[in-house]
């Protein structure tokens, strides 16, 4: 029998509540031995990992890792929300009973750690000494040391963060199961992703790949943390979060905003001022897939980044489009990668959209272990990477990560943007100054589903706020929710929406994008202080073309602004009767939405 005492006061950990906790798992999953983990483990645990063939060298101070291959991606028809209460369920949360859900994990977990290590691991998303604190303590039980690994990276980890909390943590337990024989995309699918929201407990049962298996990231920082603000005032969301200074004023402006997936959420949250603009702007990155905000004693909106690193998609990254993700995963970072091609002999890895694919093929292999130069004809052309290969980095890594991305007391909130890929309709930016207007769009938010998903061009595939895979409550609550919250600020954030991917007639797109993207963003801040009027639009308001900062811009995006400065009424009239279906999904959804639905549309009409 594993000594669970033991090992938890060799390892200082005192609060009760946990230590009841991890004994009562350690019994029930049969691990063979526990071990409490703190960040100071990492070099320790890497070099187990090297040794054990978990993990191979990628060069100086950078690692490499394969998941199964049927275990590649986040699994949204196995993640389940569970409460006790029905009330809670939502058109997109996947709610069950807690009732029934408890009994199965546990049946599934029992004795499937039988000869490992149970993993202990204490963790905070937050800075210690956040407002929000007691909502971000967590300790993550895992057998599986990558994931121990991913955690450190991702998180602030160790006793010192839960020992002062008593019962004020996340109970998150990780059982990887035997991943060869779980019945992946079967009518037999063993997997299953659980939140039990009202009694602050995770069990996720059949991975060990990011979203599944990381549960301080995902399933604690968006689900569970949603469920917690709902419950206690503040908002937990799937954003990313930047700050611009303006050199010439001194004026600091933060932005926040939602963006679904492909849509360029991780590019723009590790922006840089364009070349033209850069003696004048500096741009700051806080964090690139979540934020929790709260209104301050002030009545200010303020926000922080949870986590302590990123777990940014490869695939395309290159130093075009994300110079500041590529700097952060140079040799000596520690960065992890999951899923990318590798090379055998000289340690190197790839991924398609990083730059030439390499034409010596001598001892590449491929996401799965594959020989490259061995494929048959047929195969020639298959990825090297897989499609959701990734990088694991910390915070400290990144070149220009805030300065102040520790501080406790968050960030001053000054804008909230929405921004999907559609290829007409939206324009580059519109401002939002009403709040239930601004709270409308974030719910109408989408990207446009391709010909081949649904056999409409141009239709979006909604998703509110981009949180559709991570809704813990019904959809009418949450919008009610987000009311309340912005409405009890008394300094109120400008909302907008943007869309970098207009395209032409030709296909191409119009607006220049990545690093151009600072220049509708400062027109918003200028319009937030009044130094800018733009035009009145019955979907917001756009910038005039002369309140742009067009130094440097290219003859082309010149030449195809006016287009991206005004919206087709037709199209958006024909968008305002998908958005009322879509809506009408939403049982109990506030009057306010549907007043600020209808004020859009009846404006349209009368345009």
């Amino acid at each position: 029998m594993v000594d669970v005492e033991r090992a938890l006061d060799e390892a200082g950990l005192t609060n009760s509540h946990v230590r009841e906790y991890v004994a009562h798992w350690a019994k029930i999953t049969g691990a063979e031995r526990v071990e409490v983990v703190s960040a100071a483990d990492d070099a320790r645990l890497i070099q187990e990992a090297l040794d054990a063939g978990e993990l191979l060298p990628a060069g100086e101070g950078r690692y490499y890792s394969r998941s199964y291959y049927k275990d590649t991606a986040r699994a949204e028809e196995r993640t389940i929300v569970a409460t006790s209460d029905e009330n809670d369920k939502g058109v997109y949360n996947n709610w069950k009973p807690a009732a029934e859900m408890k009994p199965k994990l546990i049946e599934l977990m029992t004795g499937a750690s039988a000869g490992k290590t149970m993993y202990v691991i204490p963790y905070l998303m937050a800075p210690k000494g956040s407002p929000l604190q007691n909502f971000a303590a967590g300790v993550e039980l895992t057998d599986n040391r990558n994931v121990v690994l991913q955690m450190i990276r991702m998180a602030r980890v160790g006793v010192e963060f839960i020992n002062d909390l008593g019962d004020s943590f996340v109970k998150a337990v990780h059982v990887t199961g035997d991943l060869e024989n779980l019945g992946q995309g079967t009518p037999d699918d063993k997997r299953y992703f659980v939140t039990v929201a009202d009694e602050r407990t995770i069990l996720h049962f059949g991975s060990s790949y990011g979203g599944n298996a990381l549960l301080g990231k995902i399933a604690h920082g968006l689900r569970q943390g949603s469920y917690d603000g709902w419950k206690n005032g503040f908002l937990v969301e799937q954003f990313m979060l930047l700050g611009i200074t303006d050199k010439e004023t001194g004026r600091k402006y933060n932005i926040c905003g939602g963006f679904p997936s492909a849509s360029g959420k991780t590019n723009l949250a590790m922006t840089l001022a364009p070349d033209a603009l850069g003696d004048r702007y500096y741009v700051e990155f806080y964090g690139d897939d979540i934020a929790w905000i709260w209104v301050g004693e002030d009545g200010k909106l303020y926000g922080m980044n949870p986590e302590n690193g990123v777990f940014g998609v490869a695939k395309d990254t290159n130093e075009k489009t994300n110079p500041t993700a590529i700097d952060s995963i140079v040799p000596g970072t520690g960065a992890i990668f999951t899923n990318v091609a590798y090379n055998s002999k000289t340690q190197e890895v790839w991924w398609e959209g990083r730059g030439e694919k390499p034409t010596d093929l001598d001892g590449w292999e491929d996401w799965k272990g594959d020989i490259i130069a061995d494929r048959s004809p047929e195969d020639a052309d298959a990825p090297w990477a897989h499609p959701n290969s990734r990088f694991t980095t910390t915070l400290a890594n990144v070149p220009n990560v805030a300065k102040d991305f520790e501080d406790p007391q968050g960030v001053e909130i000054h804008g909230i943007i929405f921004g999907g890929r559609t290829r007409d309709r939206e324009p580059l930016i519109r401002a939002i100054t009403d709040i239930a207007e601004g709270v409308y769009d974030g719910l109408t938010l989408g990207a446009e589903a391709t010909a081949a998903a649904d056999g409409l061009e141009g239709v979006l595939r909604y998703d509110p706020m981009s949180m559709r895979p991570f809704m813990s409550y019904s959809e009418a609550d949450y919008a009610a929710h987000w009311l309340e919250v912005i409405g009890r600020a008394t300094t109120k954030p400008i909302f907008a929406h943007v869309n970098w991917f207009q395209r032409g007639e030709d296909g191409r797109f119009l607006w220049p994008g990545y690093r151009e993207n600072l220049r509708p963003l400062n027109w918003l801040m200028e319009f937030l202080n009044g130094q800018v009027e733009g035009v009145q639009t019955p979907v917001g308001v756009l910038p005039k073309r002369e309140e742009l900062n067009l130094e440097g811009l290219d003859e082309q995006a010149l030449a195809d602004l006016d287009t991206l400065l005004t919206i087709d009424v037709a199209r958006w009239q024909q968008e305002m009767g998908f958005r009322e279906k879509h809506l009408a999904q939403f049982e109990g959804l506030p009057e306010a939405i549907w007043e600020a639905h209808r004020r859009v549309a009846q404006a349209l009409d009368n345009a």
